[in-house]
């Protein structure tokens, strides 16, 4: 479904990603691992189609994610109803007056007519647990509730991914449990599901694959994820846990120790 084929970018100069290739197949859980700044959101905005590779090439479904491409209406509509992407930081996606024009702003883009869009939109707030919300403002909303609107609006248009930046950052213990429980669920039902985390928990329950990036922005492993969460060698090579990580679980403390789901301390943030 999704290849790169030694991708690389830069920021002004500076490396994000390194000459990156893999292949995602359709209804994969893959969480892609590394520590802050190694080059998994950007991945994840070229998955997306936000930025394109320096050098290498990107596809979906075989087909080139570039400028050109994109810059065709018909393959970028076709490409949008495909690929759902909640950002890390849910406030930068959000803009709209209520949450019922959030939910409906990317289904006018594809061009749904409003009967359709109405009926997308209810579809979506249910199965976020938002019904009742539609005239509310966004940004009065709690983190979680905004977190829940951002996946609603990326759900109406019934994507076949879903991709995800750091989905329990700033979210409270059960927000997160419903947030992993609804995905997981969503992948039973055949959506590919990508996570980008350091979250160890994380990576834990929701994926079977994990992709792992070292701090020279390549990809370190790609392995299956309990194959890499037991690896605590390559952990620490990639800067995702430390000798405090490591006595703990010498001790028979839980694996995942200062990793909670929940975002509550000892969670990542970011």
């Amino acid at each position: 479904m999704l290849e790169m084929i030694s991708a690389s970018y830069s920021y002004g100069g500076q490396p994000a990603l390194r000459n990156a290739s893999l292949k995602i197949e359709k209804g994969e859980s893959v969480c892609l691992l590394g520590a802050n700044g190694s080059g998994k959101s950007t991945m994840l905005k070229m998955i997306n189609g936000l930025v394109f590779p320096d050098s290498g090439k990107c596809l979906f479904e075989s087909k080139e994610i570039s400028r050109k491409s994109m810059s065709d209406p018909r393959f970028a509509k076709a490409f949008y109803r495909k690929m759902g992407f909640v950002f890390q930081n849910v406030e930068a996606q959000l803009f709209c007056a209520d949450v019922y024009d959030e939910v409906a702003f990317g289904l006018r883009q594809i061009g749904f007519d409003e009967t359709e869009v109405r009926m997308k939109v209810e579809d979506a707030l249910k199965l976020t647990g938002l019904l009742g919300f539609e005239k509310r403002a966004p940004y009065h909303l709690s983190g979680g509730e905004k977190k829940k609107v951002a996946l609603a609006a990326v759900l109406a248009s019934d994507p076949e991914v879903l991709s995800l930046d750091e989905p329990l950052n700033g979210l409270d213990p059960r927000t997160a449990r419903w947030l992993c429980e609804f995905l997981q669920d969503q992948n039973a039902k055949g959506k590919t599901l990508i996570i980008s985390t350091h979250n160890l928990e994380l990576v834990q329950e929701m994926s079977r694959r994990a992709i792992l990036f070292g701090e020279d922005h390549t990809i370190f492993a790609d392995m299956p994820s309990m194959s890499l969460l037991d690896d605590i060698d390559m952990l620490k090579r990639a800067n995702l846990v430390d000798e405090y990580y490591h006595k703990h679980q010498d001790s028979g403390h839980s694996h995942f120790h200062s990793h909670s789901v929940s975002g509550k301390p000892g969670a990542d943030k970011g």
